[in-house]
């Protein structure tokens, strides 16, 4: 089976990790002179408290709102915004994660452990060879691009992605071999590029292709992107440096994210994960309006055209995996239905 069944949950490891947290950034902040950094940069906190919610609720990081907030409302580069991403969320979403493993969610295991070993290789991958060559102004657009068509999908399908009930069970080691190309292909592209979407990634593959539950699919979601997150400012902190600026942002709002990320995780448990899905596929259509406006004067008509075009593109793509997983479920189901094939008795012939 592709699902870890819950257990009882056990919550002292993640209070462990809150403890640990809490003193460590309240040693940068009043040890090495960090509370005037922060106080400056306080309104990316006041953002990130809706941020983080998300990211613990919905298989959106928390750099999908860190992200237009520094790059479209405070006109930073989008390199800037893309590195914050992956630090806010290596607290925010790991602290997530934590609490989701001490709830003992139920989780597409067999997947996520493909796709753990894919992000090992392709986020790196992706930051040394990907990256270097996509400029600002590409990287706003592939966010865009992403995420709007991401938001456009739930819009249109949000009833029978909410209706789905545990996951089809394929097989272990074709969810480990999609999990890996889903980790290595994202990892490398739209990771290393904008920060975020491993976590759509593969949340769009369990929900479309395994008609998966929303209980489990994103629970899988935000481990992933919390897993890519450690590994993306891991690796540019260790060989390609990391933007001006993140410092003092991550500063600011990661004491918020550590708390409201597991938060959101807790609270969607009870008011349900269709308004949030919602609420965030709102604002995931009105960012991508937003930065066709902004650049409208860089990108001109035709520019404007191909970004859409993008958009139906990637509508296309959800649409060819809905109706390929259909097929598959289909499919997976008559070999189920189909009695099994008797040997014969010992000791008779086959035509006895």
């Amino acid at each position: 089976m592709s699902i870890r069944p819950p257990r009882a949950p056990r919550l002292w490891p993640w209070f462990l990790w809150l403890a640990a947290f809490y003193t460590t950034w309240s040693v940068l902040l009043f040890g090495f002179d960090g509370a005037a950094l922060a106080l400056a940069h306080w309104p990316i906190a006041a953002a990130m408290a809706a941020g983080s919610y998300a990211a613990g609720s919905t298989p959106m990081g928390g750099g999908t709102v860190g992200f237009p907030i520094l790059v479209l409302l405070f006109e930073q580069p989008a390199q800037l915004g893309r590195d914050f991403s992956m630090a806010v969320q290596s607290v925010g979403m790991v602290s997530a994660s934590i609490f989701i493993l001490c709830r003992r969610q139920p989780l597409a295991f067999a997947m996520l452990r493909g796709a753990l070993l894919g992000v090992t290789v392709g986020v790196p991958l992706g930051i040394f060879v990907v990256a270097p060559f996509v400029s600002a102004l590409w990287i706003k657009l592939v966010f865009a691009t992403i995420w709007g068509s991401f938001g456009i999908l739930h819009l249109w399908r949000i009833g029978e992605i909410a209706g789905h009930s545990g996951m089809t069970d394929f097989d272990e080691r074709w969810d480990r071999r999609v999990g890996f190309v889903v980790g290595l292909c994202s990892g490398a592209t739209v990771v290393a590029v904008s920060g975020v979407g491993v976590d759509m990634v593969l949340y769009t593959v369990l929900v479309l292709l395994c008609r998966t539950d929303l209980k489990i699919a994103i629970p899988t979601s935000v481990l992933i992107m919390a897993y890519a997150s450690l590994v993306g400012i891991g690796t540019k902190a260790l060989f390609t440096g990391v933007q001006q600026g993140v410092y003092g942002n991550w500063l600011a709002a990661a004491p918020i994210v550590a708390l409201g990320a597991p938060l959101g995780a807790f609270v969607v448990e009870k008011i349900g994960r269709k308004p949030t899905l919602l609420i965030v596929a709102v604002l995931c259509v009105g960012q991508l309006l937003w930065t066709l406006h902004d650049e409208r004067a860089t990108l001109g008509a035709f520019g404007v055209t191909i970004t859409l075009g993008a958009v139906a593109l990637c509508l296309g793509g959800f649409e060819a995996l809905r109706a390929y997983g259909a097929r598959l479920v289909a499919r997976n189901e008559q070999r189920r239905a189909q009695p099994p094939i008797e040997a014969p008795r010992a000791g008779l012939s086959a035509h006895s």
